[in-house]
């Protein structure tokens, strides 16, 4: 973990966590209410930090938890032993008094975990964003709380991705395989969801409540550093970043948003999105996403990643060393184009500091604008 990237930015990161208490069922757990935890980051001054110790990065429970879902060989207790299982942010720093910035929230993906897109979060409370990354419980490797409660993924979760399984799941790896314009492929992907997703499509409805729970607390919590009159921003990975586009065509107060390489389960025919976003992706799931780049009045920015697999969209591009899992891809690289695609948006369309994104690509990173394909 010593290797991992640090902020560029011209703040230090503070960070804290809190538990969203709702009156909400969990379906998942009947009987129980849905909490939610949610972890910030936010920017603070450099000197205001000195002498406080860097943030716990990974507990053992949570590594247990990856190593079990994702097949991921983190090894937590040799980074404890060498002192490097830290984040570069500090628990509870001191807020900037009388400064206040745009906000973004962000959503994991599914299986995974709230701190998983934590180098994406900490570039952008360094260059001067308020980030919320929401944990979604149940759905989550982990939901670990602050009085010490920890919630583990549901256990059928991965079973009903698809229902049935077998005929669903060969559906979707067929589908990653067709060919066809992007409209064609939207609609092989509508008719798939509602065919073998409704377990999947009714958590995207709770986790756009979570995300909003989490924008209610913002606005109760932390309206001293917190910047509304531009909007919000939106952006998750895979799940979470579907989450973030349904957001940004549904809710007001969204003003643009990002998909990390998210499907766009979720979709209906008649959505228009009104909002610039960005959608990343690598190769192997271009063909359930082109949703994203149709119906839109604004612009979208499509970056495609080259040699890189759906999970290196998350921080475990530093933290796994196999390829096979996380693809040949640089990760300092593509952590760089990553953070420099969002901020670029959120510079343009949230901060306004900027007319237009600049957006150039590399040899293995190709970036495309879509110019609106409906009249606003």
């Amino acid at each position: 973990m010593a290797n991992n990237p640090k902020p560029t930015g011209e703040y230090a990161v503070g960070t804290l966590t809190h538990t969203i208490y709702t009156d909400r069922e969990e379906v998942l757990a009947p009987g129980t209410k849905r909490n939610i935890p949610v972890r910030v980051y936010y920017p603070v001054l450099k000197e205001s930090v000195e002498g406080l110790s860097k943030a716990r990065y990974m507990s053992r429970e949570l590594a247990q938890s990856l190593k079990k879902i994702m097949h991921a060989p983190i090894n937590v207790d040799k980074a404890e032993a060498r002192g490097e299982n830290f984040s570069e942010c500090y628990e509870n720093a001191p807020k900037i008094e009388g400064q206040k910035f745009p906000l973004i929230t962000f959503s994991h993906g599914f299986g995974s975990y709230m701190e998983a897109n934590s180098f994406l979060c900490l570039e952008l409370a360094s260059h001067g964003y308020v980030v919320i990354s929401v944990g979604h419980p149940y759905d989550a490797a982990l939901c670990e709380y602050e009085d010490g409660t920890k919630i583990p993924l549901y256990k059928d979760a991965m079973k009903r991705q698809y229902e049935p399984m077998l005929p669903g799941m060969f559906s979707a790896l067929k589908l990653t395989k067709t060919k066809g314009t992007d409209r064609e492929l939207a609609e092989k992907l509508y008719e798939l969801q509602y065919k073998y997703c409704n377990f999947i499509l009714s958590r995207i409805d709770e986790w756009k409540i979570d995300t909003m729970n989490a924008v209610d607390y913002a606005k109760e919590e932390l309206s001293d550093m917190i910047d509304f009159s531009n909007g919000i921003g939106a952006t998750g990975h895979s799940l979470g970043g579907v989450t973030s586009y349904l957001l940004c065509i549904e809710k007001e107060e969204f003003a643009c948003g990002a998909n990390l390489d998210g499907a766009a389960f979720g979709h209906k025919k008649d959505m228009i999105l009104r909002k610039p976003f960005a959608q990343m992706s690598c190769k192997g799931n271009l063909s359930v996403e082109t949703k994203v780049h149709l119906d839109h009045t604004e612009p979208v920015f499509q970056a495609v990643f080259n040699k890189m697999q759906h999970i290196a969209f998350s921080d475990m591009k530093h933290l796994i060393p196999s390829k096979m899992i996380v693809g040949g891809l640089d990760p300092d690289l593509a952590h760089e184009y990553v953070c420099k695609i969002h901020l670029e948006l959120f510079d343009s369309y949230l901060k306004k500091t900027k007319a237009h994104p600049e957006l150039t690509g590399c040899e293995q990173i190709t970036i495309k604008e879509y110019q609106p394909d409906i009249a606003g």
